[in-house]
């Protein structure tokens, strides 16, 4: 089943709707700090629950359609705008204007190394919840 246009951007709007507001939720709930710790945070679990859904699609019994219609929604709308990358970029940028030079490389640098890690924990357990 091929999955048309219309309801492939449907499927990436919606999802970004959703995880767009989460992320503003989070973002407005948390008081503001001097460590952009919330975006911090939201990216690297964004980045676990994509290994883990993109795991779990890989060898699901959902036929391919479906399945191309659930990665749109919700790696790349719900999760894609959940996660912020553009943020990261510039609260680094920020943190190194004020002179928070080791500040700004840990952030990024933590932010992309742990986000690798996050989604290669993702990627196991998906696979541990296939094999179950």
């Amino acid at each position: 089943m091929t999955v048309s246009r219309p309801t492939a951007l449907a499927a990436v709007w919606a999802g970004g709707v959703v995880g767009t507001g989460a992320r503003v939720g989070l973002v407005m709930s948390v008081p503001m700090m001097t460590f952009p710790l919330v975006t911090f945070v939201i990216n690297v679990v964004g980045a676990f629950a994509l290994g883990v859904l993109l795991e779990a699609l890989l060898n699901s019994r959902i036929d391919a359609g479906r399945q191309a219609v659930i990665r749109l929604a919700v790696g790349t709308g719900l999760l894609g705008g959940f996660t912020t990358y553009s943020t990261l970029a510039v609260d680094t940028v920020l943190l190194l204007r004020s002179a928070a030079s080791v500040t700004a490389l840990g952030y990024a640098g933590g932010t992309v190394l742990l986000g690798v890690l996050a989604a290669a924990a993702g990627v196991r357990l998906g696979r541990r919840g296939r094999s179950a």
